[in-house]
């Protein structure tokens, strides 16, 4: 084949397993024929409409077979796959769409409104719906049936943008991570090698494809290997039991806070979890109290730690290793490597902090039209700095200590809120904790906390403060903790720790 690339897998996969269920949504299951049928009928009908090679086609809904159709579409025409949020404000979306000069528009029926005000303020962007619309808007079903489903073989090389996902802006505008196909093919093949996947594996999805983790740690290896990808468009506590038990689902992601509230559910004791065998764990450190809720039902974590400019993932921890390696974030990935870097550029000893830095063929090139921000991106070398700091004992296992920017000093000292964040994770009230450094006459900063505690365990501030002071030195101890119904986030569902900040007053 001349497409090397990701639109290359629905017709690979259809002469391989052609019967076997690819996707699963709302009770509806389609094979990988019928998939790669699908997948090329979109592709010629969008060809038709004037879309090609390097063309931008974004996507605005939730998880749907539309986004996977959508995907590989672009792939097979060598045409660019723009995920967008759909937590953003139209005036965000607006900013994303003109950024990458997307051509089309593809959105779920909940969105027509924000697609309709999008186009009037981008007029030649083409709207096409995933559901039927009376208003004489093209939809998608029209489009494929309407559309010749024969083979198309686009020449597209691996290092041809396949996406460009962006990135949340916490330090001004989102960026356009330009992701290959190559870097998409590479970082799935780490989680094959890493995690094992076979083609048995039933995968739920219930955290959103627009992010890289899901789409990158279990959706593109297992469509890959062969396996079922069972697509949810929101998370569900009941929906997710549900699922689990009627579908055997072996492999799922989540946020920590997902899990949590698996564990806390009434439905918990009694659930069969019998067929999971993998528990994909990404964006904070699992605390402890939640490994030992998982453990207790014969479930172990893969934690890790990735970032959208490395497809996402740049280290895992095994399941095996979980419980005796609470806090860390373990090896890098197979086909990737890892250094830390201090602000000099020298090396940092074993167990002192420095700079996360990656490269491997996962690895993105750069930024979408930003040379200036991919040439700060990385060093002279070829190296991607991440912003992010971490430790690594003489096993060569990483524990992540924070974000560069989130590093404050109180006394002189530098303090890491990730450390303080992990112990108050470790008492078994904390659901979920945030630690920021404010002005302080004194110390120039100090620590301030926002805790969200469980109902079944209530803490109070001075409980709280007295377990972290047992276990760090007094100077990590927040001078103020406060406790919160939940912990403010940013549209990625990141915690917005400026909100934290600006609360400090």
């Amino acid at each position: 084949m001349r497409n090397q690339g990701l639109g290359s897998w629905p017709v690979r996969r259809a002469r391989a397993t052609p019967d076997k269920a690819a996707v699963i949504h709302r009770g509806g299951t389609r094979t990988y024929r019928e998939w790669c049928g699908r997948v090329h009928a979109l592709a010629n009908g969008l060809h038709q409409r004037g879309v090609g090679r390097g063309d931008r086609i974004a996507y605005l809904g939730p998880n749907h077979p539309a986004l996977l159709e959508t995907l590989f579409a672009a792939g097979t025409l060598g045409a660019v796959f723009v995920p967008l949020n759909t937590r953003l404000a139209a005036a965000e979306l607006t900013f994303t769409l003109h950024d990458c000069g997307a051509e089309v528009l593809v959105h779920d029926g909940r969105h027509t409104e924000t697609a309709r005000s999008l186009r009037e303020r981008i007029p030649e962007l083409l709207l096409i719906t995933t559901t039927e619309d009376n208003s004489g808007e093209e939809d998608l079903e029209t489009l494929i049936s309407a559309a010749p489903s024969d083979f198309r073989d686009e020449p597209v090389a691996p290092e041809e943008t396949a996406l460009v996902l962006y990135t949340s802006g916490t330090t001004g505008r989102p960026k356009g991570a330009r992701m290959s196909h190559g870097n998409a093919i590479w970082n799935a093949l780490n989680v094959l090698v890493d995690v094992d996947i076979t083609s048995t594996e039933v995968t739920l999805l219930n955290a959103p494809l627009f992010h890289s983790a899901a789409l990158g740690m279990t959706c593109l290896p297992t469509l890959l290997k062969g396996g079922t990808v069972v697509l949810e468009e929101r998370f569900d506590v009941d929906t997710t039991f549900d699922l689990i038990e009627r579908l055997r689902i072996t492999l799922m992601f989540g946020v920590p806070t997902m899990f949590d509230a698996l564990s806390r559910a009434a439905r918990w004791p009694d659930a069969d979890l019998s067929s999971l065998r993998f528990l994909l764990c990404g964006g904070a450190p699992v605390p402890a109290e939640l490994i030992r809720r998982y453990s207790a039902r014969g479930l172990a974590f893969m934690q890790g730690y990735g970032m959208t400019e490395a497809s996402p993932g740049v280290l895992l921890l095994s399941a095996a290793e979980s419980a005796e390696r609470i806090g860390y974030a373990g090896k890098p990935a197979f086909f990737s490597d890892v250094r830390l870097e201090r602000t000099d550029g020298t090396t940092p000893s074993v167990g002192e902090p420095g700079e996360i830095l990656v490269t491997g063929p996962n690895v993105v090139a750069g930024y979408w039209q930003r040379p200036a921000d991919t040439a700060n991106a990385f060093t002279e070398d070829g190296w991607f700095r991440s912003g992010d700091l971490a430790t690594v004992d003489e096993a060569g296992f990483h524990r992540i200590v924070g974000r560069i920017k989130d590093m404050f000093i109180s006394g002189g000292e530098n303090v890491y809120p990730a450390e303080i964040e992990s112990v108050l994770h470790e008492h078994p009230a904390v659901v979920e904790a945030a630690v920021v450094g404010v002005p302080d006459p004194v110390w120039g900063e100090v620590g301030r906390a926002a805790v969200v505690v469980g109902t079944e365990r209530p803490a109070e501030t001075g409980e709280l403060a007295e377990f972290i002071a047992e276990r760090l030195g007094g100077y990590k101890v927040p001078k103020r903790i406060d406790l919160v119904d939940e912990l403010p986030r940013g549209a990625t569902g990141k915690v917005d720790k400026q909100a934290i900040r600006r609360a400090h007053g």
